[in-house]
């Protein structure tokens, strides 16, 4: 009975949804990087390192998973593209624990250590990705909730297809900027500790 009430409301106030779900998230990640939330465990440097190497493999499996649902709408296999989707934003949510950990445990970020032109082919990716990632979250959240409260016949009368799209294509990319980073930053050139955001006091 709640499921079918919030559900309900979700199909009702699918942009209400979107903001509400969109500032949660906001709230999360930049309190994580101002605040000294005491929710994160203690993290050494290797361990960031592992949680590191954790986000990267998320990321690709994400993208997998984005790039196959975007194929089977396209051929009209609508319930393997419907799985293949929820499974990507699972996929991100567990990103997003992972990285939050990451960043709230961990004494620092790393930063590049390269060439002048390597270090800021590394940082325009680095920006693009982040800019994505911020952009493309209430815009995946709003395709997502379209998708998940309305029948595939409904959704022809919504723009779950046209933002669906934006969604899909910012977020792939978001992914694949972070995958090359990361190769970038561990395993092409080395890096050092440093603090980006000092914590609010």
């Amino acid at each position: 009975m709640a499921t079918a009430s919030a559900r309900r409301r979700l199909r009702e106030q699918p942009i209400g949804a979107t903001i509400a779900l969109t500032i949660v998230g906001y709230a999360l990640v930049f309190g994580t990087f101002l605040l000294d939330l005491p929710i994160y465990p203690d993290l050494t440097p290797d361990q960031v390192t592992i949680f590191t190497h954790a986000i990267a493999v998320i990321n690709a499996v994400t993208t997998i998973l984005i790039v196959a649902g975007w194929y089977w709408i396209r051929v009209g296999e609508v319930e393997k593209h419907r799985k293949a989707m929820i499974s990507a934003f699972v996929s991100i949510v567990l990103f997003l624990v992972t990285y939050l950990t990451r960043v709230g445990g961990g004494d620092g970020e790393k930063q590049i250590v390269a060439p002048a032109l390597e270090t800021l082919a590394y940082q325009i990716m680095l920006g693009i990705h982040i800019i994505l990632s911020i952009v493309a979250v209430p815009v995946v959240l709003y395709a997502l909730i379209l998708g998940l409260t309305h029948t595939p016949s409904e959704l022809r009368n919504t723009s779950h297809a046209k933002i669906g799209r934006i969604a899909a294509a910012s977020w792939v990319v978001s992914l694949v900027l972070g995958v090359v980073t990361y190769v970038m930053l561990n395993h092409v050139y080395t890096y050092e500790f440093a603090i980006v955001v000092a914590p609010l006091p």
